[in-house]
Parts: C-alpha cells; structure tokens; sequence
C-alpha cells in the first residue's frame, strides 16, 4: 500500500522530467531554424503560463493558509480549521487553470528549454493536487478510521506534505528558468518584439520564489 502511494505522488514528477527533456537542443549548435522554432515556442509557452496566471496566485493563496497547519506535521489533537484549509487548497490545486499547450499531449511537441519550463509547470500541478488530496484522507482517515487506519495515515503524512512543498519549489523555479531561457535565447534582439524583457522580468516575478514558495521547509519526517 504504502509503495503504491509513494508510486502515485511521484508519477507526476517522473511524466514531467520526461516531457522536459523532449525537444531540447544545445542552443550554440542549433540551426538557424531550430533557433527560430525555439523562440517560438518559448513565446507561446509564456502566453500559457500568463493564462494560468491567476488561477496559480490563487492556489498559492489558499496552499499558504493550508501549509500554515501542517508545515510540522498532524497535531495529535488536530483543530477543526485544519481540514477545511486542507480541503480549500485542495479544491484551488483543482481549479489550476491548465492551458492546453501545458496538458501532456500538446507539451511534447514543444523544443528548446521551453519544454523544461513546461515540465516545471506540470510537476507542480500533479504534486499539489495530489499531495493536497491525500493530506486531507489522511486527516479523515485519522480522525474517523480505526486505529490501523489512523496509524497508516500518520505515518505517510509526511510524504504527502513534502510533495505539496515539491510542487510549489517546482513553480517557484519557472521564472529562473523562464529568464535563462530568453537569453539563451538571444534576448529580446532575437525576439524582435515577440517577447520583451518587460514581459519576461513580469512573468519571471510572478512564478518566483517570492511569488510561490511555501515557508517555512516541512518539518515533519516519514514515519514520525
């Protein structure tokens, strides 16, 4: 049971580095019209992620309330806030608004590094929704199953709780890579107005540390 837990939290980490890789060249030994597709493909992936934009300020919202109470771990009397938070960051990590060149299908088709931003923006997505789902059946399975249940759920906690911390590390990394991209890339001379610097330096700020990470590190252990 356990291994086939740890199996579905991490498949959405293992899809995304696969579909990060797709497409990815060495920009200094592309071909003029590889560039070309390149650039373009950066500028549509930059379209998508401003999309979703707002759908990720509001889950980043709702998952700082939410981690505010299970950061450390299940209290072993645990509040009565504590599920209806989990279950609000669980509903927002839902309503994520995915654009369809972001869904698996569209993003192997995509070249250049903006196929590792994609893979960015997808590990969040699948470690939020689930990790957030799971930490509330656990906190139902806690405080309503018998004490096998309750045993189990506690024990695993933790795993649930890194991958939602995972997921927003995974998000909060999308504007560093956003911006190494672009120059890679050329810049904005290279984009001949496609793309500015203003509206990547935008973009990059609002999938930044700043903007996504959760604080403070979880600071619950597996099996604890």
């Amino acid at each position: 049971m356990r291994v086939a837990v740890l199996l579905t939290i991490v498949s959405a980490t293992l899809i995304a580095s696969a579909i990060s890789g797709c497409g990815e060249t060495a920009t200094g030994t592309s071909s003029p019209a590889a560039l070309r597709l390149q650039r373009e493909d950066l500028v549509a992936v930059t379209r998508a992620l401003r999309r979703a934009e707002g759908s990720i300020g509001q889950e980043v919202t709702a998952a700082r309330t939410g981690w505010a109470v299970v950061a450390d771990g299940l209290a072993a009397s645990i509040p009565a806030s504590t599920l209806p938070a989990v279950r609000t960051a669980a509903q927002k990590a839902r309503q994520v608004v995915v654009p369809t060149l972001l869904t698996e299908e569209r993003a192997r088709e995509l070249t250049g590094p903006g196929a590792g931003i994609v893979g960015r923006f997808r590990t969040f997505a699948g470690l939020a929704t689930r990790g957030w789902a799971m930490i509330a059946a656990a906190i139902e399975g806690i405080e309503q199953g018998t004490p096998t249940v309750a045993g189990f759920h506690r024990a695993n906690v933790a795993l649930y709780i890194d991958s939602v911390y995972d997921g927003h590390f995974e998000l909060s990394e999308i504007g560093k890579s956003l911006l190494a991209a672009y120059s890679s890339l050329g810049g904005a001379p290279a984009f001949d107005g496609t793309l500015t610097g203003q509206e990547v330096d935008a973009l990059a700020d609002a999938y930044s540390p700043g903007a996504a990470r959760l604080e403070p590190h979880p600071g619950v252990v597996l099996g604890s």
